[in-house]
């Protein structure tokens, strides 16, 4: 007589796929929301970055970069008015301008819209376009 071979039945298999169906529904959710949650906390801190690097920016020059020289005057002198003479970059650790987690430009205008003393600077979100709410909220120095 062979020794029998204890194997799962299809049906145990089948419960098997249906409870990991019903866990990847409750956990996955949860998991995607905490990606924006990630990339709306990296837009911040790259616009803090930008934001220190134009304060040093402005010491040095006795002014902020123009909305026409843009955040490019941080990693290489601009040209065009008004001069920064006293220019001593590139005034971000990377030499190449980043863009928001969401592959966008960040938006720069100087004298700003709201800060008209000194500059706007805005993450437009994960859809790409002024104002939004919720996760294409704009992101702001202001």
């Amino acid at each position: 007589m062979t020794p029998r071979r204890h194997a799962f039945t299809l049906i145990e298999l089948l419960v098997v796929v249906v409870i990991i169906g019903v866990l990847a529904s409750v956990v996955g959710p949860r998991l995607f929301g905490k990606t924006d949650q990630a990339k709306v906390s990296a837009a911040r801190q790259q616009i803090d970055a930008f934001v220190l690097a134009l304060e040093n920016f402005q010491l040095d020059n006795g002014h902020y970069p123009s909305t026409e020289q843009g955040l490019k005057a941080l990693v290489e002198k601009p040209t065009g008015r008004p001069e920064a003479r006293n220019w001593r970059g590139p005034y971000l650790k990377k030499r190449e301008l980043p863009q928001d987690p969401w592959g966008n430009p960040y938006a720069y205008r100087s004298p700003g819209t709201v800060n008209k003393e000194e500059f706007d600077l805005l993450s437009l979100g994960k859809d790409g376009r002024e104002g939004g709410e919720g996760d294409a909220k704009d992101l702001t120095n202001y």
